[in-house]
């Protein structure tokens, strides 16, 4: 406000700017209260309600299942609209697959640019498992849904001038997976230019089409536009926010890679009652394999499992020990007496690496269950990786410790020859989608910098995570692009991301427009972690 005042004055004096000392457009930046800013964007915001809301639900409204070519070639024509309607300088970059929304936005004087990804596709949806609503038919509700029941029931929506109650859901596919950041963002631009805050960085922008699908064609694009996408950060926008709601910032995701493992018995199901306790049972032998890679406090004993993980550095391990605890809620709301690990924090446990059973398959249960032997036994296994650890090498491992434990194994299914030749016998399949972890030092000088752009507003305190559980193939942008990477989460933890009845919470939305606002403003001087 004190800039505004002082162009006034200038003006009304007729004096020059190039009388005076032209002042950097850092000390111009500066000299702007930070609070104050961030009020004129909370009092845009509560005007702009009903607005910002609409184009929301237009924005979901579009089919954008990654598959679905040309409904994610409509979502991309209509960001890229809304992004000219900013001033934004948009083109499309075109792919083999979806195409890439890459916008820039310029400030006079900026000697920084910031750069954020956003991914504007979503997961495969099944309507059936919607209640009372349709993947791209957003709906509000009073209050998230209660597990196992069809209430709160879908509402709608306030009287114009009416405002949204912060505890209220949009549901819709993408409301929280990743549709949110891209009208938060888009709106922080339009509170700053209303009340005439004038930007701080150079911004640039991509919206990913085929990040559900992998990203296939986002490497090869990132390389192909090297020199346009230059940046001195890019801030990773998906992923849902901490438990305590708070903004959520993260720097660095776990990787992922994954294998199938079969274990073999008679060639086919026999009769349980002719030879059960004789032919032996692969059911039996692939529980026993899977018990031998974990202790019974949830530790891995895979052999070097955890050799190469790197080590968190000291402001990495404060920052671990600020996060909020909420272990005993989440124990509650998700039913479980005791946590693997004892003595480890969720977030301690989530900067190591895990080996995580994620289906058993054998035989038959429930209605289908029959008396038998069943003839194979298999398990589907994932890995979660740490900066430091190579897929194919955790994999390999893995399959050394299947050996240890005296299996033979094999990559292809064996034939009669190779069922008879070994007594335990065990085929392996290798994923080759695989990627390593990534993490940018919390110690770097963009990184203390992020950091002090919340410094002192009230209400905007973020959560600081070395790394997030989940996996995202970050590590493209910083090899390829060769810039810092920090997430920004936004989204409500219990959003149903990749699930039927997908939300957002409004509240999640409101504070995800101060979060963004909050970095387009950041200033260049280092802060403290």
């Amino acid at each position: 406000m004190r800039v505004i005042i002082f162009l006034v004055i200038l003006c009304c004096l007729s004096i020059p700017v190039e009388a005076k000392e032209k002042p950097s457009a850092g000390k111009f930046f500066q000299d702007v209260d930070k609070t104050e800013l961030l009020n004129q964007v909370r009092k845009f915001r509560k005007r702009s309600e009903h607005k910002i809301i609409s184009e929301f639900i237009h924005l979901l409204s579009i089919p954008n299942v990654s598959a679905d070519k040309k409904n994610v070639g409509k979502n991309a024509l209509f960001i890229k609209k809304e992004m000219e309607k900013r001033g934004i300088k948009v083109q499309l970059l075109e792919t083999p697959g979806n195409p890439v929304v890459y916008g820039e936005l310029k400030a006079p004087g900026a000697v920084r640019t910031l750069m954020f990804y956003v991914h504007c596709d979503g997961q495969p949806v099944d309507p059936s498992k919607w209640i009372d609503s349709q993947p791209f038919k957003p709906v509000l509700r009073p209050a998230k849904m209660k597990a196992g029941t069809r209430v709160p029931k879908p509402m709608p929506l306030p009287a114009p001038g009416k405002p949204f109650a912060e505890d209220w859901r949009l549901y819709g596919r993408s409301t929280g997976d990743d549709k949110a950041p891209i009208i938060c963002l888009l709106t922080a631009l339009d509170a700053m230019k209303a009340a005439g805050i004038p930007l701080r960085n150079n911004i640039k922008f991509i919206f990913d089409g085929e990040e559900e699908a992998g990203s296939p064609n986002i490497g090869p694009c990132l390389k192909k536009h090297k020199l346009l996408l230059t940046s001195d950060v890019l801030f990773m926008c998906d992923g849902p926010a901490y438990f305590s709601g708070d903004p959520t910032l993260f720097f660095g995701v776990r990787g992922i890679t994954s294998l199938e493992v079969t274990v073999y018995g008679p060639n086919i199901s026999l009769h349980s009652g002719h030879y059960g306790n004789w032919a032996p049972n692969p059911g039996v032998r692939l529980s026993r394999l899977l018990a031998s890679m974990e202790d019974e406090q949830g530790k891995i004993i895979v052999s070097g499992f955890y050799d190469t993980v790197v080590p968190l550095s000291s402001t990495e391990r404060k920052a671990i020990a600020a996060v909020p605890g909420f272990e005993k809620e989440l124990q509650e709301l998700y039913g479980f007496c005791a946590a693997e690990n004892p003595g480890l924090s969720l977030m301690e446990t989530i900067q190591l690496p895990s080996l995580n059973i994620n289906g058993l398959s054998s035989g038959w249960v429930g209605d289908q269950a029959r008396t038998i032997v069943p003839a194979t036994a298999t398990a589907s296994i994932d890995l979660r990786l740490v900066k430091g650890n190579v897929p194919a090498d955790m994999v390999d491992k893995v399959v050394e410790h299947i050996e240890k434990q005296g299996y033979h194994v094999v990559y292809e299914e064996p034939g009669q020859d190779v069922r008879l030749k070994y007594p335990l016998l065990c085929r392996v399949r290798r994923s080759e989608k695989g990627y390593p972890a990534s993490r940018t030092s919390m110690d770097l000088p963009i990184s203390r910098s992020v950091a002090d752009a919340f410094a002192g507003l009230p209400g905007l305190k973020p959560v600081m995570l070395p790394s997030l559980g989940g996996s995202l193939p970050i590590y493209l942008f910083s090899d390829i692009l060769k810039v810092p990477v920090i997430g920004v989460s936004i989204a409500n933890y219990d959003n149903n991301q990749h699930q039927a009845n997908e939300n957002i919470r409004i509240g999640h939305l409101w504070r995800g427009i101060e979060t963004f606002a909050a970095l387009l403003m950041m200033p260049h001087g280092m802060g403290n972690l």
